[in-house]
């Protein structure tokens, strides 16, 4: 007879003992302890009939957080970076006309995918941190008639939150397909797939999920899926294929990769507590959180970058004041505190804080704490005021 020692019993002999943090980033963001409890569990294989059912409550939990009824929603094994490129490999091909709206690193990077496919890309700029008005958006699609619209819809590089409506309803007009990158925002507000006539929308596990980076939700439209169907070029990415992915995790099962039972745990985990607390529940506290983040940076004398209406509840970019040395705030958070926090980056490198209020921290209490902290290491840092 085969005995196995159980994980717990292993325990006293673990050698990995990293620094406890926490993650007010862009993300990863903090962690539940329910989720780590989950990713203790044995681990079973990727055509485990358990791993599965796993599989099928992750789909039905996220078509609820994304706002969907499509039946391919379902999960890939890569950070919100493969999701990206599984959506732009599978929806562009050589000569696919693809609109992008850029305000932002992340929309820099689907402009990068898109050409990388062979797509023909025409760009629609705006300084990082702004967004698009409805009308703009809305004219720039009916003028290039492109057969692939791409968009931010929250842009963690800025912190600035794109409306999609019209975007959509424009990209539709022309017979367009519409890809959304919702990395940031799934989980902390609302994505709202449907309503919006979003297409194909991805995100992460690390962000508004409050979950190990490791997978990439996403999400496909019946009408993107028949437009998949009658591709006649196969998908230049073989990992990333959609129908592959697809039929390995909806449909037949058969195997494709070996994905992660832990991965799947955490995030199944993840998407309970979510569910336990209520979807719209959850967007209010994050709310309540930001409103609360952004009346103390005030206090303070710091300005946000976003004007309000477009900022991101769970993604805060206060300035960086004048006199304060944005390297040394944020060292002296970390080795002070265990605060991380991220600068600016790009044309917002040295201008900005990038501070998260993600899953665990989005409370009053994470708030006061944070602010407490940020405000001594302001004045350590040179800020007057």
């Amino acid at each position: 007879m085969v005995t196995v020692a159980e994980p717990t019993a292993l325990m006293e002999e673990i050698v990995v003992h990293p620094p406890k943090r926490l993650l007010y980033g862009p993300g990863p963001g903090q962690v539940h302890p329910r989720v780590y409890q989950a990713m203790a569990q044995p681990i079973v294989g990727h055509l485990d009939a358990y791993f599965f059912e796993i599989s099928t409550d992750i789909q039905r939990l996220l078509r609820t957080v994304f706002g969907t009824k499509n039946e391919m929603t379902f999960v890939i094994s890569a950070t919100g970076s493969g999701g990206m490129e599984t959506a732009i490999s599978n929806f562009v091909e050589q000569g696919t006309k693809v609109a992008v709206f850029a305000n932002g690193f992340f929309c820099d990077r689907q402009t990068e995918m898109a050409r990388r496919q062979g797509g023909e890309v025409v760009r629609f700029e705006k300084p990082w941190g702004e967004v698009f008005g409805d009308n703009e958006a809305a004219e720039f699609i009916r003028r290039e008639k492109p057969q692939v619209v791409t968009y931010v819809q929250a842009e963690t590089s800025a912190g600035a939150f794109q409306r999609g409506e019209a975007i959509c309803k424009a990209a539709h007009e022309v017979g367009a397909l519409v890809i959304a990158d919702c990395v940031t925002s799934l989980g902390a507000m609302p994505v709202e797939v449907d309503k919006t006539g979003i297409d194909i929308a991805y995100s992460c596990s690390q962000k508004g999920l409050s979950c190990p980076p490791g997978l990439s939700p996403i999400t496909v439209s019946p009408r993107a899926m028949e437009w998949l169907k009658a591709r006649t070029t196969p998908n230049r990415s073989w990992y990333f294929d959609i129908k592959l992915i697809s039929d390995y995790l909806i449909q037949s099962h058969r195997y494709h990769h070996t994905a992660s039972a832990t991965m799947f745990y955490a995030l199944r985990e993840g998407l309970a507590l979510i569910e336990e607390e209520g979807l719209e529940n959850r967007w209010e506290r994050h709310h309540q959180a930001h409103l609360e983040f952004v009346k103390q940076i005030e206090g303070l004398g710091l300005e946000m970058l976003v004007a309000p209406e477009h900022r991101i509840w769970n993604l805060n970019t206060p300035k960086v004041p004048q006199g304060a040395d944005d390297a040394k705030v944020r060292a002296t958070l970390l080795k002070d505190n265990g605060i991380e926090i991220a600068g600016g980056f790009g044309p917002l490198a040295g201008k900005v804080f990038r501070v998260g209020l993600m899953g665990p921290l989005a409370t009053t209490d994470s708030v006061n704490h944070f602010i407490e902290c940020f405000g001594k290491a302001l004045r350590g840092a040179g800020y007057k005021g």
